[in-house]
């Protein structure tokens, strides 16, 4: 008792660093001239949404860009230029977050849920074995852990399955050099306050594909100012598709614009400094008995914005003790296998809208995942605290509850 009275974390798991001066100082030259709307400019002026869509096509390499208004309207948006509607099924990952199974259901579609691996990573032999059932993948790079996707390319390419790769927790990562967003016909992004740049709410869309991007710009409410995107396909993309697609207005305005393009410059420096935390975190943990931590792969270049270990095939009244524990000493841990969604975390079966089929290899994975936010405002101090308490706390737990009955 006397451990928990003295050794607790005063930190909050939610307080994002502030926005850098040059992005203030950019939103209040917006703000003084009024012009948000991203095709409200004046004479030769370029609008911040397409300058920011330039610019993040050159970080990632692709040709095309679409500023967007969420990370799930980039992925409605994907999924209804690769022409998915009413009635068709689209392959997902069972562990993710709701905008994914929702980004589905929004166009009309069911989701196909396909099992996790111990590593957090979709399951090659699962998704194999579903194939038959949908002609396109939504790959969910759930927490910013990143499958072989060399692999699991050539399995799809030779499957005829399309992949869309959901990307809001791998800005700046990559597979083998790769960036992910770069492997499937298009690579969707989110700006909410908590992923890697932070307009609040947002998206970036990326691909390679004039056709599916010309689409994407007439979804996302462009009219016929299309010509005004500069990370675009050319006008003759537009001459057919204009009349055919249908305006789903979800365009990004110049003020959210604004604010990203000089956080779009520290991308790399803010990744290496997640990444040091997310170390710190691996440090502190590695020894913990009871407790299994997540093989990074060495080609996978991930970026941590938070941390995941696995209490696996511990009770579930041990792992909520667990939690309970954390909390009163400050430390704020999620858990992916409760029976009922709490905050952000649910489970597949959650989605009665997407009824599925149990999973048990994957049920057993999703009652052990423990999930963490590490933002920037955290020190390596900070994770020092925090995990001697969870180390601790974990550790009493196994004491107790489980290694003597195993």
């Amino acid at each position: 008792m006397n451990e928990i009275l003295t050794d607790v974390f005063n930190g909050s798991f939610t307080q994002q660093e502030a926005i850098p001066k040059a992005g203030i100082d950019a939103a209040l030259a917006v703000l003084n001239h009024g012009r948000l709307h991203r095709y409200n400019t004046s004479g030769d002026e370029i609008a911040e949404a397409a300058l920011l869509e330039e610019e993040f096509a050159s970080i990632t390499g692709a040709k095309y860009c679409l500023a967007v208004a969420s990370g799930g309207y980039a992925m409605t948006t994907a999924l209804r230029a690769c022409g998915v509607g009413h009635g068709d099924k689209v392959l997902t990952n069972a562990f993710t977050l709701a905008p994914v199974p929702g980004a589905i259901a929004a166009v009309g579609a069911t989701p196909i849920f396909v099992g996790v691996t111990q590593d957090l990573v979709i399951d090659f032999d699962d998704l194999a074995a579903k194939f038959s059932q949908a002609s396109v993948l939504l790959l969910s790079h759930m927490r910013g852990h990143i499958c072989d996707m060399n692999a699991l390319m050539v399995l799809c390419n030779a499957a005829k399955v399309t992949v869309i790769e959901d990307c809001a927790h791998t800005m700046g990562a990559h597979w083998n050099g790769t960036p992910s967003g770069r492997w499937g016909r298009f690579g969707c992004y989110s700006t909410q306050t908590y992923k890697h740049i932070n307009s609040g709410e947002g998206g970036l869309l990326i691909s390679d594909d004039a056709d599916g991007m010309a689409r994407a710009i007439m979804l996302s409410g462009s009219y016929m100012l299309f010509e005004r995107h500069r990370a675009a396909p050319p006008p003759e993309m537009f001459a057919q598709i204009k009349y055919e697609t249908p305006n789903i207005s979800g365009r990004m305005d110049n003020l959210r614009a604004a604010i990203l393009r000089p956080q779009l410059v520290d991308l790399q420096t803010q990744c290496s400094r997640w990444n040091a935390l997310y170390r710190s975190m691996e440090a502190g943990l590695c020894d913990t008995p009871g407790l299994q931590l997540i093989v990074r792969p060495a080609n996978e270049g991930f970026v941590a914005s938070s941390f995941q270990f696995l209490l696996l095939d511990w009770p579930p009244a041990a792992v909520q003790d667990v939690i309970a524990r954390c909390r009163l000493r400050g430390v704020e841990l999620k858990w992916f296998g409760g029976e009922e969604p709490v905050g952000f975390t649910s489970r597949y079966d959650s989605w009665h809208y997407a009824p599925s089929a149990k999973m048990p290899k994957s049920d057993r994975i999703l009652a052990g995942i423990i999930d963490m936010r590490l933002p920037l405002t955290f020190s390596k101090e900070d994770c020092t605290q925090i995990t001697r308490i969870i180390s601790s706390e974990v550790g009493s737990v196994w004491k107790n509850q489980i290694s003597d009955k195993s």
